[in-house]
């Protein structure tokens, strides 16, 4: 048996540089390169291999490594899974690091392959610099925390087992039903330590993603149910877009007249303009959506979880026969809320699901009910669009119980804009073909009502983890998936403070990106929250404290400052009309744009007949809770019980 002599991590980076994947014929490069940043236990040893002979991968420098972990989920996602970045760390603070980008990758369904550096599997060294001890057990390192996050975990303690580890963590990341976070933990003395590992683990391995069909059982169990639906309805989740099941969707809704839905993870899998499409659902949905899908009798979940924000805590759905029917390649997900399941991928069980309604000649009893709310919706989107601040007597859209903040704002910042005007102003302006990113907030819940587009994986957020942070570093991972089209996030001032490390790494990879961060002077979504609740104003704005809790003067912060700082082209934007020339300038520039919005509190879309359940106290000393908690008590009542 022929052999090469190889370290672990030499033979780690020469395997992952003969990767592919195929689907439907099309065959991929899977492993784009390595983000890292170099540190104790990772930079001789897995660093020595990357120095050495790279092969064809790159080597790109992070910041943070949560947030070069985002910019490496980013970019599976927006390859649909078919390309990633594996991500490596230091022992320790490092590793730990990865641990909420790993969380956020596994619930969203999405590879990430990490390599933390661990400590010695020898034990001679310990305690190392970075380690972390547990007298209940010498076996325990920072690593172990990556076990409940991961669908796949491992720990290397001889080289040769870096062979099975690597094909499993590949099983994981190219199945799209398993697919998330693997962790390979590296000893560090491990990673030096060679083998002679046989040439034929090095050969060109090509892992095919296939279409399994759902069983004939199955298939005739849903369209048992559909086919005597009246008024069924479609929910668009991210299995349709991975799928690439979008025109299959689109081609199904509009043969038997079915109006769709789109979670946050499906939206833009179908084009925005279709006739059926209404927008996003549930909590953060639009009117159109929430209110066909209370008179539903039948709800086809297709590629979705079936999260609480997609069913509004199991409420939205009022019909009281509704029935539920899965497509998805997860058991797990197609078993969610009792439905009756077809377990195969989106795009030919939907076909096949067409095929048995069409021998039936099936088609909805709608007559002009979808029509009808898509018109009250559009009227209502060109309202939000159109908001305007008029000093006094300004009724936002969401009641500000602490009537200082508004004014206040507004004096401090001369800020004018609304933030669903900003949106829309947003939306006239970019291209057609660019990528929108967003991320947790209450910016997620405006787009997913608001956000149109006809490119399909052309809005981009993350919000089955809600991982603030996320979105400065997405703008870098969608850059280096579509280097030929414009990137733009939205992103919140909070969001923004929590994590922007990677404007760095955006510069020093020399791309052309677009952050729009929306300045309002606090975590709005969460302070809606709050007051809606009867709660106050609690550490949701940012305030000067009192000594006990901050509750003075709104903080102002010049955000253009800091993109100037890292050599950003800059705008500061307090008018729809200084927005809008802004955007028209950043089309002509090389370098990436950071704009400065000064966006008025309380301005954000809310409601539209949907409902979240929430843990709000049922016994309170205010009056104003003990109000709020009859709404809650009233929906949960409502709400489905499994």
């Amino acid at each position: 048996m022929e052999t090469i002599r190889l370290t672990t991590a030499q033979a780690i980076v020469k395997f992952l540089d003969n990767q592919y994947v195929s689907m439907d014929g099309v065959e991929t490069k899977f492993v784009e390169g390595f983000f890292t940043i170099f540190g104790h236990g990772i930079a001789v040893g897995l660093g020595e291999a990357l120095d050495t002979n790279p092969g064809g991968l790159k080597v790109m420098q992070g910041r943070n490594e949560q947030g070069m972990c985002h910019a490496a989920i980013a970019f599976a996602k927006q390859n649909c899974r078919r390309r990633i970045i594996a991500c490596a760390s230091s022992v320790g603070p490092g590793a730990a690091n990865m641990v909420t980008a790993c969380a956020t990758a596994t619930v969203n369904n999405i590879p990430l392959l990490v390599f933390p550096a661990d400590t010695f599997a020898s034990r001679q060294p310990d305690p190392v610099l970075q380690q972390l001890e547990q007298s209940g057990s010498l076996a325990v390192s920072t690593n172990d925390a990556f076990k409940p996050v991961c669908k796949y975990w491992d720990r290397i303690t001889r080289p040769e087992q870096v062979m099975t580890a690597l094909i499993s963590a590949m099983r994981v990341l190219t199945d799209p039903a398993e697919t998330g976070a693997c962790c390979v933990a590296l000893p560090q003395d491990v990673e030096g330590e060679s083998y002679d590992f046989p040439s034929y683990f090095f050969e060109k391995r090509v892992h095919r993603i296939t279409r399994p069909a759902a069983v004939e059982e199955e298939l005739e169990d849903i369209a048992e149910i559909v086919s005597k639906a009246r008024k069924p309805l479609v929910i668009v989740g991210g299995g349709v877009r991975y799928s690439g099941a979008g025109e299959a969707v689109e081609q199904f809704c509009e043969e038997f007249h079915i109006p769709f839905g789109e979670s946050q993870a499906g939206k833009s899998a179908c084009k925005s303009s279709h006739p059926y499409c209404l927008g996003g659902i549930g909590v953060t949905g639009t009117y159109a959506s929430n209110h066909i899908a209370k008179d539903a009798d039948v709800v086809i979940a297709i590629g979705s979880r079936l999260s609480d924000f997609t069913t509004s805590s199991k409420r939205l759905y009022q019909n009281p026969d509704v029935k539920f029917v899965t497509i998805n390649n997860c058991r797990f997900h197609a078993y969610k809320m009792d439905a009756v399941k077809a377990v195969g991928d989106a795009k030919v069980t939907v076909q096949a699901l067409a095929e048995k309604l069409r021998a039936q000649k099936y088609v909805s009893a709608y007559t002009d009910e979808i029509t009808k709310a898509k018109a009250v919706w559009d009227e209502e989107m060109k309202r939000l669009g159109a908001i305007e601040y008029t000093g006094d007597g300004f009724d936002p859209i969401i009641k500000a119980r602490d009537p200082r903040t508004i004014p206040e704002f507004v004096k401090l910042t001369d800020g004018k804009i609304t933030q669903t005007a900003a949106l829309a102003a947003i939306r006239r302006c970019i291209d057609a073909d660019a990528t929108i990113i967003t991320a947790g907030g209450s910016l997620p819940s405006c787009m997913q009502r608001m956000w149109t587009t006809d490119k399909r994986g052309g809005y981009h957020a993350e919000y089955g983890y809600s991982c603030m942070g996320y979105e400065v570093a997405a703008t870098l991972g969608v850059k280096f998936a579509e280097p030929d089209n414009e990137v733009y996030c939205v992103v919140g001032d909070s969001s923004f403070q929590m994590l922007h490390s990677e404007i760095m790494t955006i510069q020093q990879e020399k791309q052309k990106v677009n952050i729009l961060v929306f300045d309002n002077c606090g975590f709005g979504c969460i302070n809606n929250l709050e007051m809606n609740h009867g709660i106050g104003s609690l550490a949701t704005e940012f305030r000067y404290t009192d000594g006990k809790k901050p509750c003075g003067d709104l903080i102002p912060v010049d955000y253009a400052k800091i993109g100037e700082g890292y050599g950003l082209k800059t705008y500061t934007c307090k008018t729809i009309a200084e927005l809008e020339a802004a955007l028209e300038d950043a089309k002509k520039q090389t370098v990436a744009c950071l704009f400065d919005l000064k966006v008025i509190p309380k301005t954000m879309t809310d409601g539209y007949e949907s409902w979240w359940n929430v843990g709000l106290a049922d016994v309170s000393e205010k009056e104003s809770v003990r109000e709020a908690w009859k709404g809650v008590k009233e929906g949960r009542d409502e709400a489905r019980k499994y």
